[in-house]
């Protein structure tokens, strides 16, 4: 995605340009629509761009692991530096920022790389494809939002069984013994 902002660099401060998104960018070979309206704004020896623009991801959901698709929303608001001055044609010194987006030669303005790395921040860490989603049964594999599994309620992992017998033999016995020194505690009755 470029434009040319010869025009916009030659312009006064504070002069805005409005222009319309519709165009797509790669991640990782996967191309993603990018629809939207983004402002430039002059602001001295840089511009401006801000705007929203919208986009569709692919996922797997991380609960039942079924593929879906879902909007983005992205929220862009970055300054770009020229790397010539438009008016005499000579060479301008670089921001300090290493990381700032540059205005080539030409005066052409690249919002891929920005837009890249705002779909990128916006991709959830742990994509769901609804808030609600069961999940799958960790017994058999079945996808519990399509009703329950034949798999016993209580399955007990047998390294734990021992442990479990132990519980349930020791429960009246520790009952018992507490109860007896609350007893002695409390001091003798008469």
């Amino acid at each position: 995605m470029q434009i040319n902002v010869a025009q916009l660099l030659k312009s006064d401060t504070g002069t805005i340009r409005a222009y319309a998104v519709d165009s797509e960018v790669e991640i990782e070979g996967v191309i993603h629509p990018v629809k939207g309206e983004l402002t430039f704004i002059n602001i001295g020896k840089k511009i401006l761009a801000t705007g929203k623009l919208t986009t569709t991801a692919n996922f797997t959901c991380s609960r039942c692991l079924q593929p879906f698709i879902t909007d983005l929303s992205l929220k862009i608001e970055d300054e770009y530096y020229p790397s010539v001055d438009v008016n005499t044609g000579f060479k301008v010194d670089a921001p300090e920022d290493e990381d700032a987006f540059i205005i080539d030669e030409h005066h052409t303005l690249d919002l891929s790389e920005a837009i890249r790395q705002y779909i990128l921040l916006a991709l959830p860490m742990k994509p769901l494809c609804r808030q609600d989603c069961a999940g799958i049964c960790q017994t058999c594999g079945h996808d519990l939002n399509e009703g329950k599994c034949e798999c016993p309620s209580e399955a007990i992992d047998p390294r734990w069984a021992d442990l479990l017998k132990l519980k349930k033999n020791t429960r009246g016995t520790v009952t018992e013994k507490r109860g007896k020194e609350g007893r002695r505690q409390n001091g003798p009755t008469t």
